[in-house]
């Protein structure tokens, strides 16, 4: 079986669903892929998987902890796989297991963690995931990767087949993420991507940050700015040759991301460069506190997730502002 190139149409611009293509993709090319849902079916969109490869899935329902610690099981004798979860119980519920049965033991398993960030912003704080990076960046032998969209999600999940050791795949919500990334380039693991020019300031984005991020770019260009846009797809291991570059061509470098900025991408990056290269930074970030219930879209801009904000934190690193 081969899955045609309407896979990105099924993705519906969210890389969720992209991952469960991804999976239907990998099941038909390796006998040992099996997956593993949370009741999660619908949320990573693997009925079509269950109904080509029902052997080769298992639903251990509202119970990450046990589906963390069966797919460390099934790694054991040989198997690959794929658990489908929520970010925010994949990574504060079962963190005991995702330490311990997975990474501490390092185990092949990939984590497809889909809502994460404030995605899910009606849900509420029990269902925001604005700590994982923390969590998972922490554990050793542990791969995070946070796709930009749905081409980085399929490819970035294909890759993770042949990653030797654990694997955590930060996946969006139900809230749409427009395609950014080039659909013809590979992915490279622990490479970052260029996607503007620019000698004045850099922005380094993760996931739904990076279409903003561009957005900003394009903005500062018409007032004569040039900000540069990396997106650092793959947050562990970290592409430092990129960091120490942006530092080394530009002004300085804005960090924008979904998450808080303790155990972010922005405080990895702030203690590379702390110890490397000095550099003048600003944060686009969550605050230190529990967000608010609320539409996806506009608690984001309430919280200075936006275009906006990441363009005005650039022009306050060049004191243009």
């Amino acid at each position: 079986m081969t899955i045609a190139n309407d896979w990105r149409t099924k993705s519906a611009n969210q890389t969720r669903l992209a991952f469960g293509q991804a999976l239907l993709e990998l099941a038909a090319s390796h006998d040992d892929v099996v997956a593993l849902s949370s009741d999660t079916q619908d949320l990573l969109g693997i009925r079509e998987y269950i109904e080509h490869y029902p052997d080769r899935f298992i639903e251990a329902g509202i119970a990450e902890q046990d589906t963390i610690g069966i797919s460390s099981g099934l790694a054991t004798v040989g198997l690959r796989p794929y658990v489908c979860g929520y970010a925010p119980f994949v990574t504060a519920r079962a963190i005991e297991q995702v330490r311990n049965d997975v990474a501490y033991a390092n185990q092949k398993v990939v984590i497809g963690a889909a809502a994460s960030g404030i995605s899910l912003g009606v849900s509420g704080g029990t269902h925001h995931a604005i700590e994982d990076l923390a969590t998972t960046c922490s554990f050793q032998h542990m791969t995070v990767i946070v796709p930009a969209d749905v081409n980085e999600a399929y490819k970035a999940t294909i890759a993770s087949y042949d990653i030797d050791g654990p694997v955590y795949i930060r996946l969006g919500g139900r809230t749409p993420e427009p395609p950014i990334t080039d659909p013809d380039a590979p992915f490279t693991l622990g490479k970052a991507t260029q996607l503007r020019a620019g000698n004045d300031v850099t922005v380094i984005a993760i996931g739904c940050m990076v279409e903003l991020a561009v957005k900003a770019s394009q903005a500062l260009e018409s007032e004569g700015i040039g900000a540069r846009v990396i997106n650092m797809s793959t947050v562990k291991p970290l592409d430092r040759e990129a960091v120490l570059r942006a530092a080394s061509e530009t002004k300085g470098i804005v960090v924008a991301e979904e998450h808080h900025l303790t155990g972010g991408l922005g405080s990895t990056i702030a203690a590379l460069l702390a110890e490397e290269q000095p550099t003048r930074m600003q944060f686009v970030c969550m605050p230190d506190e529990f967000a608010m219930v609320g539409p996806t879209v506009p608690l984001r801009v309430h919280y200075g997730l936006s275009a906006d904000a990441v363009a005005a934190a650039c022009r306050k690193l060049l004191g243009t502002k």
